[in-house]
């Protein structure tokens, strides 16, 4: 809940309407990008979320920071789960298994998933290896809370005593469970098993994926991504890239290929992640939504404050260089060969590179000003001329053509004020707005960063203070490549940072699409090509608006958003070349309550309405915004 602490300024009243008269030529082409996603292993947005897998756990990776476990396993029956690192591990990169032993009948050990499994009428295929000589058969199943099979599988032996054997299976549940309260159990006649026990690695459940994508997408999350229509990516972080050291860092290369190569990595985020969502995954999601992919490379700098000398900062500058011709090249390069060997002979294109994330802070600016910056971008620029290189900051003289990174999270009356920020930036160097949310209710005070669970969800006085920084952006499009909220997602059950736009839990019937989700995905539907320019008869405020034109559709388009008005207000909105009897659609969203929230398993309560309306005599189109509504009319 909220604590309503609101220092809000002079409101205003309206007794004439603002008038605005729109021109028809002027303004400026804006980059098309208006507003993405971005993403970073966070709140297990990935780990327990986007990444369709329901094992956690399921390979026994660990790290210095949080090394190998059984969590989330238990045994079944009496059995004694173990971990062992044998001479002879699946892989270099998987060296944990879990060895399971019975006391002479069914063995096994169960799964709890992430906080619950959602078991419905539909596919999961699995799969699981095995070490340990076995003739007899393993049983596959789901269970619920109180023991009830809900789907099982019988899954012929082929286990061998000196190799580990992959065995594949699938689980078809014939109703819906009750709840989410669910496990996953593998188990075998211990009796028949050699010394009575065997040696078990990357236990593998999935649902049915978006697009039907091994490795896949868990569907009700990209659902809502492909509702809300985000034009761009920008991956994979954020302050995981970064890593808590230079050691731990997110390396690419160790994010492609079989699952059995992806050795897993402590993220800075408080848990370990398995890497089963990595590079090539990334760019699949981007072509599933189809989005512009904006590629994060890392630049030297940990958040420990370690920073890579001036001297050895080649190898990092090259690794760069060879995660983009991994992306890029054709497969007559070394790079574009092994991503061709690892299933995508097709390249893709990268438009955007981002070198590092926030290198403003962790004590990187001065050496990112002085090296590391300049060494990425002489790079990047000189073997790919026509990619669009970015600072991850813009508190620096920004050399060349390249762009900046700007983040804010703040108050709904900070939001507001930072409006017209844009008005006087060059177009020289275009600005990504690459981390974007109002967090804080708490109007006139500084953020609090001790802790960063702010308001657990987004709530409607927040989005309607994003909306009026979106519409001062979108005045200034062609200044600004796009914005994203962030984070992203969150994991109800195990989260580091609230609030985000999309939050959920095991079950996908409880998704919640927050209030900033609705104003973003209103929006993102309705892209300005072009801005025009505009005028009025009162100054911004608590009226906010931007005007252009989608060239595509060839309709006229107006945002707004009211902040802060003691009654409704009135508009007469003309546009230049819209005459008399001319068609419009007005939506306009409103909220029960400036703090109303939309939460996992709760009701959506922005209300969208949208009304056609016809120009005047004199072509305008004369409506009414209440306070704390946000608007788009569209010509037809």
């Amino acid at each position: 809940m909220l604590h309503k602490y609101l220092l809000l300024p002079l409101l205003a009243s309206y007794g004439a309407a603002v008038t605005i008269s729109v021109a028809k030529s002027g303004g400026n082409a804006t980059s098309g990008l208006q507003y993405g996603a971005m993403e970073e292993e966070i709140n297990h947005c990935a780990e327990g979320g986007l990444y369709a897998e329901l094992i956690r756990n399921r390979a026994f990776q660990g790290s210095t920071k949080f090394p190998s476990s059984l969590e989330a396993w238990s045994g079944v029956e009496g059995s004694s789960l173990s971990l062992k690192n044998l001479t002879d591990p699946l892989s270099t990169a998987l060296p944990t298994s879990v060895n399971v032993k019975g006391t002479g009948g069914t063995a096994g050990l169960t799964n709890a998933g992430f906080w619950g499994i959602d078991v419905r009428p539909q596919k999961y295929t699995g799969s699981f290896y095995v070490k340990g000589a076995y003739k007899g058969s393993f049983t596959a199943s789901l269970l619920s809370s109180s023991g009830k099979v809900l789907a099982t599988t019988k899954v012929a032996s082929k286990s061998v005593a000196n190799d580990w054997v992959q065995h594949e299976f699938v689980l078809t549940p014939k109703e819906k469970a009750s709840d989410t309260k669910n496990k996953f159990s593998l188990t075998f006649d211990g009796s028949k098993a050699s010394s009575g026990s065997l040696d078990f690695n990357l236990i593998s459940l999935f649902p049915p994926t978006w697009n039907d994508r091994p490795n896949g997408m868990r569907k009700d999350l990209m659902q809502a991504m492909a509702d809300m229509g985000p034009t761009f990516l920008r991956f994979p972080g954020g302050n995981n890239l970064e890593g808590d050291s230079i050691e731990g860092r997110w390396k690419w290369n160790e994010t492609i290929g079989p699952l059995t190569d992806r050795p897993g990595r402590a993220t800075t985020w408080q848990y370990q992640e398995t890497l089963g969502l990595g590079l090539i995954e990334y760019m699949e999601w981007c072509d599933d939504l189809g989005m512009e992919p904006i590629l994060a490379v890392y630049a030297g700098l940990a958040l420990n404050g370690d920073v890579v000398p001036e001297a050895d900062l080649d190898f990092y500058v090259q690794d760069a260089l060879n995660e983009i011709e991994f992306l890029t090249g054709s497969v007559d390069t070394e790079y574009g060969a092994l991503r061709a060997k690892v299933g995508h002979p097709e390249p893709w294109t990268i438009r955007y590179v981002e070198v590092g994330n926030e290198d403003m802070l962790s004590d990187g600016l001065p050496t990112y000003k002085s090296y590391r910056f300049s060494a990425f971008y002489k790079a990047i620029t000189a073997k790919y001329p026509d990619i669009q290189v970015l600072a991850s900051t813009i508190d620096m003289t920004i050399p060349g053509t390249a762009g900046g990174d700007y983040h804010l999270y703040d108050t709904p009356d900070n939001f507001v004020s930072k409006f017209d920020m844009f008005d006087n930036f060059t177009r020289e160097h275009p600005i990504l707005l690459g981390e974007i949310a109002a967090t804080s209710p708490l109007n006139g005070q500084d953020i609090d960063w001790s802790d960063t669970h702010f308001s657990l969800y987004p709530w409607w006085i927040g989005s309607v203070a994003e909306a009026v920084f979106l519409i001062g952006a979108e005045r200034n499009a062609d200044k600004i490549i796009g914005t994203t909220y962030a984070p992203f997602l969150m994991n109800l059950d195990s989260y580091q940072w609230s609030p985000t736009i999309l939050s959920f839990n095991s079950d996908p019937d409880q998704t919640a699409r927050s209030t900033s989700w609705h104003v973003w995905s209103l929006f993102n539907h309705n892209i300005m090509t072009n801005t025009l320019p505009a005028t009025s008869s009162d100054a911004f405020g608590p009226l906010y608006y931007a005007t252009g034109l989608n060239s595509k559709t060839d309709s006229h388009i107006f945002k707004a958003a009211v902040y802060n008005s003691t009654s409704d207000v009135p508009v007469s909105l003309t546009f230049e070349g819209v005459g008399r009897g001319a068609k419009a659609d007005l939506t306009i969203l409103t909220a029960p309550d400036p703090f109303s929230m939309n939460e996992v398993g709760g009701a959506n309560l922005v209300n969208s309405k949208t009304t056609q309306i016809k120009a005047g005599k004199k072509g305008e189109f004369s409506f009414k915004l209440p306070n704390l509504s946000i608007a788009v009319l569209t010509t037809n």
